[in-house]
């Protein structure tokens, strides 16, 4: 199995649960492996909420922005090992497909972007994704790819998607 060095969290968007799991990524993955976002149509910025969350655990917010997909298609960029969606196909979202021969995984959770009410109601939204995230993200960690042959880190990665509070 190839060792996944860099990671593209894709959703529709990029503003919410794939800019949080670029940072989760980033954060465990100590140097070793890095985390990157886009989404199929992205908002343009990311969305207060998540930004807030990033910031309130000391994560600098300065490099965050909502970017397109076709950016990881340029000629210069990093090779991306595995791609994930974290939107929510039971939600009726249409999750972006990303196109190449990474690794590809279904990660989806509910946007915390969707949540309406006070920014006490929104954040605490955001603090139950980055919750299911970090769970994931460890989960991946804790796996051990390098004894595993690319179907089987498939079935492993897709075992990780259906952990709590999958959409």
């Amino acid at each position: 199995m190839p060792e996944i060095r860099n990671v593209l969290v894709l959703c529709t968007g990029n503003s919410a649960r794939s800019i949080l799991g670029e940072a989760l990524f980033n954060l465990h993955g100590e140097g070793r492996v890095r985390g990157f976002s886009a989404g199929s149509k992205p908002k343009g910025v990311p969305h207060p909420g998540a930004l807030r969350l990033l910031a309130r655990r000391g994560i600098d917010t300065s490099t965050f922005r909502s970017k397109s997909w076709d950016e990881f298609s340029a000629p210069d960029v990093p090779q991306i090992d595995l791609a994930i969606t974290v939107c929510g196909n039971a939600a009726g979202e249409v999750c972006p497909v990303f196109i190449g021969s990474p690794l590809k995984a279904h990660w989806g959770l509910p946007d915390p972007a969707d949540v309406r009410g006070s920014e006490a109601e929104v954040d605490a939204a955001f603090e139950e994704t980055w919750r299911l995230l970090e769970m994931r993200v460890k989960a991946f960690f804790a796996l051990d790819l390098a004894v595993m042959d690319k179907a089987q880190a498939q079935m492993a990665l897709a075992e990780i998607g259906r952990m709590e509070g999958a959409a």
